[in-house]
């Protein structure tokens, strides 16, 4: 019998043990096709993986490949597929969708019935199906790996055709910017999609992604909590959809100085606020002046104040995306609502706030809104990259001085200017520690790495 065919894979052991190994490469299953992996981009949660072996609560049993913002090249078909996603064909270029759902199918794929339906996957919420499974997620086990390595076999349904225009790195972006469309539906800002994807036995519908009426920017004052990749996505999407002025706090000068330059934030004054580092005394502890208070309540507070002060938006914002998971961030996008805003939380961090202002939040009608991975967005996700303005119809500001309509060009080429680095597969655990670093050897900001090959 001939040897299997191998691919080589950037496999994690455990932390910084990350290992080049060949993998041996099977003939696509029935409705699955084999790719040549081109793009790859480097997220929060691969790094997290990386430095601690973990990422939150889910930790690696079992060596792992990570990776799950990727692109590539359809290079054969496995049973059925021609037939059933006519679309796909070898050598067509594609960016990779890695969530797995159950779709609500048998293993032999009939359709469940009754009390076995999904009921998740059945109403265009795939991204919560109990039985998804997430390429280079640790949090199912067996773990299924992920897109660093030559070559992989991955579901049909999951692979959307793109553009020869649009390269393989800023198909990769279609991931995260999935996330920010997921997040924007969320939150009311979008509209939701026009048709389902392969992986929903339902049309969509603007319930199946949030109970709020209004699913337009139009007007609105968005907040962006961290100016990390997914943080300036949020930035440029929501500029893209139409809102009235976009401004950004981090904890980082330089991130919120490129923000500003690459026209990130936007609207008139002031658009970037620089949040102070916590001090060691940012406590549960009393408030002396108010011992009902807790500490870290007040520095939120004082926060907010300077951050409204400096955005001159006493008000405070309309809609605000929450994109670093740091505790004292989500108290203080509390305080920087205005009534009746909405808060979407994107940022996978502190797992628990030891205080949150829940008086602040009812009596003032502001609405914090669960936001995780995306369902039916790559469709939409992949158009914008090409340069599509899907939304445009739609999307409307104004300003002081009038009426504005949405420029018809620079999302793309903005979110193109996201990766500022790039290595190979043989390299990877060098990429790994760049963004660690969080600064090249030329004291230049590191947002978005790139493996490509």
């Amino acid at each position: 019998m001939p040897a299997l065919p191998t691919s080589i894979a950037a496999v994690l052991h455990g932390p910084k043990d990350l290992r080049l190994e060949p993998r041996s490469l099977w003939a696509p299953e029935p409705g699955q096709c084999q790719l040549e992996v081109k793009s790859t981009g480097l997220c929060g949660s691969d790094l997290h993986y990386y430095l601690a072996g973990r990422n939150g609560d889910f930790a690696i049993r079992s060596p792992l490949v990570l990776g799950h913002e990727s692109s590539g090249i359809v290079t054969a078909l496995g049973a059925g597929v021609a037939t059933q996603y006519p679309h796909l064909r070898v050598g067509m270029r594609v960016a990779i969708e890695c969530g797995i759902p159950c779709r609500s199918l048998n293993p032999d794929g009939s359709e469940r019935t009754g009390k076995d339906v999904c009921k998740h996957c059945s109403n265009s919420r795939y991204n919560l199906c109990k039985n998804l499974r997430f390429c280079s997620s640790a949090k199912t086990f067996p773990h299924r790996d992920g897109m660093l390595q030559q070559k992989i076999n991955h579901e049909a349904w999951c692979l959307h055709p793109i553009p020869d225009t649009l390269s393989y790195s800023q198909a990769a972006l279609a991931e995260p910017l999935s996330v920010l469309l997921h997040a924007s539906r969320r939150a009311g800002i979008c509209p939701p999609p026009s048709h389902p994807s392969l992986a929903s036995s339902s049309s969509p519908s603007a319930s199946s992604f949030t109970s709020l009426s209004s699913t337009s920017a139009a007007g609105k004052k968005i907040l962006v909590f961290g100016v990390g990749a997914i943080g300036l996505i949020a930035c440029a999407l929501a500029h893209e959809l139409g809102a009235e002025r976009v401004c950004a706090v981090d904890i980082n000068n330089d991130r919120l100085a490129f923000a500003a330059r690459e026209g990130f934030t936007y609207g008139e004054g002031t658009g970037t606020y620089c949040l102070p580092l916590p001090s060691r005394n940012n406590s549960t502890e009393p408030n002396p002046s108010n011992p009902k208070e807790p500490e870290v309540i007040r520095r939120a507070k004082e926060n907010a104040a300077h951050a409204l002060a400096i955005f001159d938006e006493p008000d405070g914002f309309d809609v605000i995306f929450e994109c670093t998971g740091a505790e004292s961030c989500i108290l203080m996008s509390v305080f920087c609502a205005t009534l009746g805003a909405r808060i979407a939380l994107i940022g996978m961090g502190s797992p628990l706030v030891s205080s949150f202002p829940i008086s602040a939040a009812a009596t003032r009608e502001v609405d914090l809104i669960g936001s995780f991975r995306y369902a039916d967005t790559y469709n939409e996700a992949v158009n914008l990259l090409s340069g599509s303005h899907i939304f445009t119809a739609n999307c409307k500001s104004r300003h002081s001085s009038g009426e504005h309509e949405l420029k018809e060009a620079g999302f793309s080429q903005k979110l193109a200017k996201l990766v500022t680095h790039r290595y190979p597969l043989n390299r990877a655990k060098e990429a790994f520690e760049l963004l660690a670093r969080g600064r090249d050897e030329q004291g230049g900001i590191v947002l978005k790495v790139m493996i490509e090959s």
